[in-house]
């Protein structure tokens, strides 16, 4: 059992010392998988920036493509941010807009639907997200929030089944967007570099067949904080290395911590650590701000996304395997 006196993830932390270790390691994987270069896919995020900056540092930035992908309801500010970040990494960078692709494969069409089953007025113009209810160890329930023409919010609880819609129809976004990944991949015989960091990668936070889908994911095992240590370190533009993380999913503005996780990165990383190193709910409440309760909550429910999310992680089944 680990004490409160020891140090966190970032305390301790060499970004230096990381950031040779992951380049090199990432080198590695990409010539054992007998590719030329990585394809990142960059959203103006912190975790894509790192990982295209460690893609860069292992391979150099004639071998990086760095790809934006923006849609509909993605912020434009996110293609323009991951335009700024491929210019000072020197890596080059393609945009490739899926709207038109989402279109046709119905996702709008399938969000609304469902989206009309809890606001049966909404109109596609109308933005929106989803909210999780507050962690308690237990069953999370979601809600939609929606944004009515005249400013005002109003949000509803979502039955499981619309959630569900709602959901499937947004994971096509993340498909969609691997897809193009592995078709510049294929044509420049590349690797794809994933870009979870260890709280996503972890608790599961990803799509499977979409943004969970990748040849090599060189920060799964790095803390969020961590994540942005070697950002500085790295030296990537301020509109990166600062950038609160969100969802890029939804047309209304949404965190992690309000669809996902419950709780800041900041906290997350030490109720993360904290759990992995048997520090007592009690003595890591005072410095994750926490009711020692609200912190045995927190750890209930890592361990309950980490079943749940299980399958997510999980190869195909070979139902009757060769011999």
């Amino acid at each position: 059992m680990t004490s409160i006196t020891s140090t966190g993830p970032v305390e301790s932390f060499d970004p230096a010392a990381c950031l040779d270790r992951l380049a090199s390691r990432t080198a590695d994987a990409v010539r054992e998988l007998g590719r030329g270069g990585a394809v990142v896919a960059i959203s103006g995020g912190v975790d894509s920036g790192v990982v295209a900056g460690i893609c860069v540092r292992a391979l150099g930035p004639d071998h990086v493509l760095c790809l934006r992908l923006p849609e509909r309801d993605a912020a434009s500010e996110s293609s323009d941010i991951g335009l700024e970040l491929a210019n000072a990494l020197g890596a080059k960078t393609v945009e490739e807009p899926i709207t038109e692709a989402l279109e046709a494969l119905g996702c709008y069409r399938r969000r609304d639907d469902a989206i009309r089953r809890v606001f049966p007025d909404y109109e596609p113009d109308w933005r929106h997200k989803l909210v999780r209810s507050r962690p308690t160890g237990g069953v999370i329930v979601f809600s939609l929030v929606v944004e009515r023409p005249d400013g005002t919010e109003e949000q509803r609880r979502m039955p499981p089944d619309a959630y569900r819609e709602l959901l499937a129809a947004s994971n096509m976004k993340q498909r969609t967007r691997k897809l193009l990944e592995y078709t510049w991949a294929d044509r420049l015989s590349y690797a794809v570099a994933g870009t979870p960091n260890l709280l996503e990668y972890d608790q599961g936070f990803f799509v499977k067949g979409g943004d969970g889908l990748a040849d090599l994911k060189p920060i799964a095992g790095v803390y969020k904080g961590q994540v942005y240590a070697l950002a500085r370190r790295l030296g990537l533009p301020d509109s990166v290395a600062s950038r609160y993380p969100t969802t890029d999913t939804f047309s209304l503005p949404q965190t992690q911590e309000e669809f996902f996780f419950g709780h800041p990165y900041e906290q997350m990383d030490l109720l993360m650590w904290g759990h992995q190193e048997g520090v007592p709910p009690a003595e890591l409440a005072p410095r994750v701000s926490l009711e020692a309760n609200e912190v045995e909550a927190a750890y209930r429910e890592i361990e309950r996304k980490r079943v749940a999310t299980e399958y997510l992680h999980a190869p195909a089944v070979l139902v009757d395997p060769a011999d």
